[in-house]
């Protein structure tokens, strides 16, 4: 889970919680329910329009829908806070069509500070893991560090990047003229932005909107502003044609109210999120996946989806035939931890699975501690990570000094790494057992007797 919806998330599972430990449902118990949701999604900075369409809706179904076959009537319920918010997100995830004849123009706005440079060149990075070749234009002139900002991600991005000192609508149909000239089948054009939405801003907009004539118009929209981004969305509709919003700093610790109301105030979807700081953290919006994560039932495709860009499937395979067949030593242990390193913070992984308690959920995971006992083993030969009985008292004192730990810290993981061995036999983990090997073995000596 993002930390923007963390306190909203607690509240709603609650919620959830409680009606599971019902059977049948009264009037007053929906009601006691959708107090309870309100009250949530208010806390969480929800426009207050939005709650109340939220919650009279979830009411209309509660009551006057025919009983289930197979859900009960708490689940019913269950199942109707899902929809509805899946539903108040968006419905489903938005599609890209690109132009038969090329480039795809994406033109972002949005206001300064709104996270839209980055979110450019994330999108940019995006497009060019989608097998797309794109090309950034830098069209924020009135800011000369938003045009180098951008230049730099898409250097960073390996992603063409396109600028020229002349007005912001030149450069965007330059832009457009270069990418078609150049083979680049997707051109994205950050515009300025400002502090705050003014006349000139808008003008501004507009012609570079009936000067390139984008396929998409994305509003960038930081998720931490709560309902200002609202009067924001709004303003910035009148002035262009909208096609969806692109949700920023999704990972920041705020009330997430934003991200529920926008959609249902402007009438667009959001297309595209972004929740982390490095250039890989952006993607499609999937509001039944974020439903779903929002009231505590994880999210196993995105999970799935992040395992397979970050984790190298040879390694993963190789360790999990080791671990099978009771060779897993300290090196493949180091070298499987590297692979979920690259997933992101154990705590967003454990957001995503189902089933997860919320006091597991809120628990304090001390990173450090992963990162400790990464430069212990680290710090060994390959021998000693292969074969860690061979480390006496010299070998563990120098491993200390190499990794920043002391001696006892040493003996304490290979402790724990030893009884995690004992304990994956004693799970079965590690083939066949010693009873089965031995009457194995005795079963193939009386046949060499025969014999």
């Amino acid at each position: 889970m993002t930390a923007m919806f963390d306190n909203l998330s607690a509240r709603l599972e609650g919620v959830v919680t409680k009606l599971r430990k019902k059977g049948r449902l009264s009037a007053a118990d929906i009601e006691a329910a959708l107090k309870e949701i309100r009250i949530a999604l208010l806390e969480a900075d929800v426009n207050l329009d939005v709650v109340r369409n939220f919650t009279d809706r979830i009411r209309t179904r509660a009551i006057g829908s025919a009983t289930s076959r197979v859900l009960t009537p708490a689940q019913q319920v269950i199942k109707y806070v899902n929809d509805e918010l899946t539903a108040t997100l968006g419905g489903d995830s938005f599609k890209i069509s690109f132009a038969p004849n090329p480039p795809t123009v994406i033109m972002l706005v949005g206001l300064q500070g709104s996270g839209k440079t980055t979110a450019a060149g994330k999108l940019g990075v995006w497009m060019r893991h989608k097998g797309r070749h794109p090309m950034l234009v830098g069209a924020d002139l009135a800011r000369p560090a938003a045009v180098e900002q951008l230049r730099l991600l898409a250097e960073s991005g390996k992603v063409d990047f396109f600028s020229e000192p002349s007005t912001p609508v030149d450069v965007a149909r330059s832009a457009v003229a270069k990418a078609r000239s150049v083979g680049r089948d997707v051109v994205i054009v950050d515009t300025a932005g400002r502090l705050s939405i003014d006349d000139q801003l808008m003008a501004e907009m507009s012609a570079i909107e009936r000067t390139c004539q984008p396929d998409y118009v994305f509003l960038v929209v930081d998720a931490m502003i709560g309902q200002d981004a609202l009067a924001t969305a709004d303003a910035f509709a009148k002035a262009v044609n909208l096609s969806g919003i692109i949700l920023t700093k999704l990972d920041g610790d705020a009330r997430g109210g934003a991200a529920l109301s926008v959609v249902e105030v402007t009438k667009k979807q959001i297309a595209f999120a972004s929740i982390g700081e490095k250039l890989d953290e952006f993607d499609t919006f999937y509001p039944e996946r974020m439903a779903n994560r929002i009231l505590g039932m994880g999210d196993v495709l995105s999970l799935i989806e992040k395992a397979e860009r970050n984790i190298d499937a040879t390694i993963a395979e190789k360790g999990a035939k080791k671990l099978a067949a009771g060779k897993f030593d300290l090196e493949d242990f180091l070298e499987q931890m590297q692979q979920v390193k690259k997933m992101g913070p154990l705590k967003g992984i454990l957001s995503m699975l189902p089933g997860i308690p919320r006091e597991l959920k809120d628990a304090e995971i001390n990173e450090g501690e992963l990162a400790r006992i990464e430069a212990i083993i680290s710090s060994m030969t390959r021998a000693e990570r292969r074969e860690p009985a061979i480390i006496d008292a010299s070998r563990r004192q120098r491993i200390a000094n190499g990794s920043g730990a002391t001696s006892q810290g040493v003996t304490n993981l290979l402790r724990q790494f030893k009884d995690m061995q004992k304990m994956m036999k004693q799970m079965g983990v590690a083939g066949p057992s010693p009873t089965k090997k031995s009457a194995a073995s005795r079963n193939s000596k009386k046949k060499r007797t025969r014999r």
